[in-house]
């Protein structure tokens, strides 16, 4: 079957992915209406105008306990992926994150059927598993990267590859107004967001313990209250049951969907490490990472991963501008201490963050992105077009 140069296959397994992916889409499509998409993704993607012959619904999956439970419906995707990529012959493959099932695509579509391949939001090769530069390497043509730190990587590898940007950087394109002011009386409340994460695992390490957090800070600042995050990855029944025994008049109050709402509301957060530590730090709102995970899973980490702190914001800054309470040191006193700290000196930790907004750069990143796409998507069709005249050209006798 000849390749079809106006369609683009993209895949991705997990809902962040399946954002950014509809943010890629709808950036191309302004640049050419003409393009058609087929892939795997969620409901954003499919919103945007792409034909999905696979949900991520059964798709996202973080840990080793949980893929071998979603294995099989692993395979069913692949194999999916495998019978479309034959069948369609796309002009382009786009790769965002999702790894471990990515890269596997990319070396079959390489090996099967010579597809140019473009990876945006790239494996984090900088925090753990080094050995993916070499698949990345052999089976992607370039690679759109959205921190900044990864382009010294990636030159050094000798693999085509431009920072676009970070697609947070359009979610988030200013930081929030602060409630930080001169508070008219003793009795003004600090508002603090307590978001436990997005995962059930984390909200079973993490959700008690900052309970008792807040209730130690109240003791020190009665007028204290706290927004607890529900992430709707969550059901909203898990959170509410942990937070039934605890009904303190005006203490809690269980905020669900985006954490932006918490945002334009809180002083400062007390959050599990994650995504969400970036989005705050662009918010400019204080935060003190928090993060617990099995004594046999941390040891692994810490062996495999290879970067000095936890949080993104960090990371990007390349020191702490947000402090970090790991396993032992994230006790309930600890937590207490270091958010009443923070309380006394907002002012400060704000402009501790303003450098990771300047790091990262400007908006944009999926018109980026888009671009690089196309120009990929090009190179393509010449070559195809370059082929065909080979094929055709006859030999004088």
């Amino acid at each position: 079957m000849s390749r079809s140069n106006k369609h683009i296959m993209v895949l991705t397994g997990e809902p962040s992915g399946d954002v950014h992916g509809a943010s890629l889409v709808r950036a191309m499509q302004q640049q050419d209406a003409a393009l058609t998409f087929s892939g795997i993704g969620g409901p954003c993607m499919a919103e945007a105008g792409v034909d999905l012959f696979f949900s991520i619904e059964n798709l996202s999956a973080m840990g080793l306990t949980e893929v071998l439970v979603q294995i099989r419906s692993i395979k069913k995707a692949f194999d999916s992926f495998t019978a479309h990529l034959m069948a369609t012959r796309p002009g382009l493959l786009i790769l965002i994150d999702y790894p471990g099932f990515n890269l596997r695509a990319a070396r079959f579509a390489k090996n099967r059927t010579k597809t140019r391949v473009f990876y945006y939001i790239t494996p984090k090769i900088w925090a753990w598993n080094r050995s993916r530069i070499r698949q990345i390497k052999r089976f992607v043509d370039h690679a759109g990267l959205i921190f900044p730190f990864e382009e010294k990587l990636y030159k050094k590898a000798k693999i085509p590859a431009t920072y676009v940007g970070n697609p947070l950087m359009d979610q988030y394109p200013h930081a929030v107004t602060p409630r930080l002011k001169k508070r008219a009386a003793p009795s003004d409340p600090w508002i603090i967001g307590l978001l436990p994460g997005s995962r059930k695992a984390e909200i079973h390490h993490l959700l008690d313990l900052m309970v008792t957090a807040a209730q130690m800070i109240r003791k020190y600042q009665p007028h204290t209250r706290f927004l607890v995050s529900a992430a709707g990855s969550i059901p909203l029944e898990s959170i509410e049951k942990k937070m039934a025994p605890h009904k303190e008049p005006g203490l809690f109050e269980i905020i669900s969907g985006s954490p932006g709402d918490i945002f334009a509301q809180a002083d400062m957060l007390i959050a599990a490490s994650g995504t969400v530590t970036l989005e705050a730090a662009l918010c400019q709102i204080p935060t003190v990472i928090i993060y617990k995970m099995s004594p046999v899973t941390f040891m692994i980490a810490r062996i495999l991963v290879k970067v000095n702190y936890a949080g993104l914001a960090n990371i990007i800054a390349g020191r702490q501008v947000m402090p970090e309470l790991l396993q032992a040191d994230a006790s309930p006193a600890n937590i207490c201490a270091t958010a009443l700290d923070m309380l006394n000196h907002l002012a400060e930790y704000r402009q501790k963050l303003t450098s990771v907004r300047l790091l990262l750069g400007s908006a944009g990143a999926a018109g980026r992105a888009a671009q690089i796409a196309l120009d990929q998507l090009h190179t393509a069709e010449s070559g195809n077009q370059a082929n065909r005249c080979l094929t055709n050209k006859t030999e004088p006798y």
